[in-house]
């Protein structure tokens, strides 16, 4: 397994963690009960300390995902079952690797990556994955943590067959987007920084719409929209129903705009989904939560599905498959 892939703890190394929480939260609560081990008067302070260390370490690695899984984090979604057999797709991404003008590390948020492939794939569907350099894919570090990942960026940590084509992704200048059935543009800050400034891209992307095939894309994803075409010449994005990350969620995270010419910041991008979407014409439209990287909202308008954020790769990938179903059934 790549060092750059973290580790995934095995459920025994769980069950110890959540056990000993619950260790550390009964005498954090009954410190007397440390008499009844046999502690030593002179020590309890220091044991009682060692357990409420216990309790916080616990708590952060066992019960805090979860709670934000309740609150909106990658909430689970159950996606229809289906099955499709000799049918292709892929999925596009961003090479970018780093913020403009810093050494600040970014890319493809992972779980934007891995929900649309593993529902593709347990669908029967045949899943490529390319990016615009082709190669190795960034993955954004943050969306590694094991705070952030969803159950299928775990399923990726065991996948070796994923992680290569990750590793060794195509080039976009390589394929025939009308070979697919499904096309896919995964999102993460990395996408802000080359999907809507891709000419090849825009005119792929232009190709398959012309040609029927079902686009679907996340979060920053929609930005490789930006230079695609309808049959006239005229913008994809034109009165089209659309979502992606709001602004309100980038200025959540600390997330500002600047020029591509601009000074040596950190947390600024070229490209906000909401704005520049707006911009092109798209009629644009959002859900908001207690924050907006907690709310998700899908979209489709004919054969193109959005999602809000990171939390919208599954039930993206349910409506392109939703379509592909109808299109067969017709």
């Amino acid at each position: 397994m790549s060092k750059s892939i973290p580790y995934r703890p095995k459920m025994t190394e769980k069950i110890i963690g959540g056990t000993l929480t619950l260790i550390a939260l009964f005498f954090n609560l009954y410190p007397e009960g440390l008499d009844y081990i046999g502690v030593p008067k002179e020590q309890r302070f220091i044991w009682s300390i060692i357990f409420r260390v216990i309790f916080i370490i616990g708590f952060l690695r066992v019960v805090f995902p979860h709670i934000l899984r309740l609150l909106g984090l990658h909430r689970h979604y159950t996606i229809k079952k289906f099955d499709f057999k000799e049918k292709k797709a892929l999925i596009i991404t961003s090479s970018a690797n780093e913020h403009f003008g810093t050494t600040k590390k970014t890319g493809v948020w992972t779980s934007e990556l891995t929900s649309p492939y593993f529902a593709f794939l347990d669908s029967g569907i045949k899943v490529d994955i390319a990016s615009i350099k082709g190669g190795e894919i960034p993955l954004e570090p943050v969306s590694t943590w094991w705070l952030f990942r969803s159950n299928e960026d775990e399923r990726f940590l065991y996948d070796t067959e994923l992680q290569q084509k990750i590793k060794t992704s195509l080039k976009i200048d390589d394929l025939d987007f009308t070979d697919y059935d499904l096309l896919f543009l995964s999102g993460g800050w990395g996408a802000a920084y080359d999907l809507g400034f891709s000419d090849i891209l825009g005119e792929k992307i232009s190709k398959a719409y012309q040609n029927d095939k079902i686009i679907g894309a996340v979060c920053h994803g929609p930005l490789g929209f930006l230079k695609a075409k309808k049959e006239d010449g005229s913008p994809l994005l034109e009165n089209l129903k659309v979502t992606g990350v709001t602004d309100k969620q980038l200025k959540e995270l600390g997330i500002d705009m600047f020029p591509l010419t601009g000074i040596n910041v950190i947390k600024k991008t070229p490209h906000h989904p909401e704005r520049e979407l707006k911009k092109a014409g798209a009629l644009f439209e959002s859900k908001k939560g207690l924050r907006d990287y907690l709310a998700t909202h899908v979209v489709r308008d004919k054969n193109i599905v959005t999602g809000q954020n990171q939390n919208s790769g599954n039930e993206t990938a349910e409506k392109m498959m939703s379509i592909l179903e109808e299109k067969g059934k017709n």
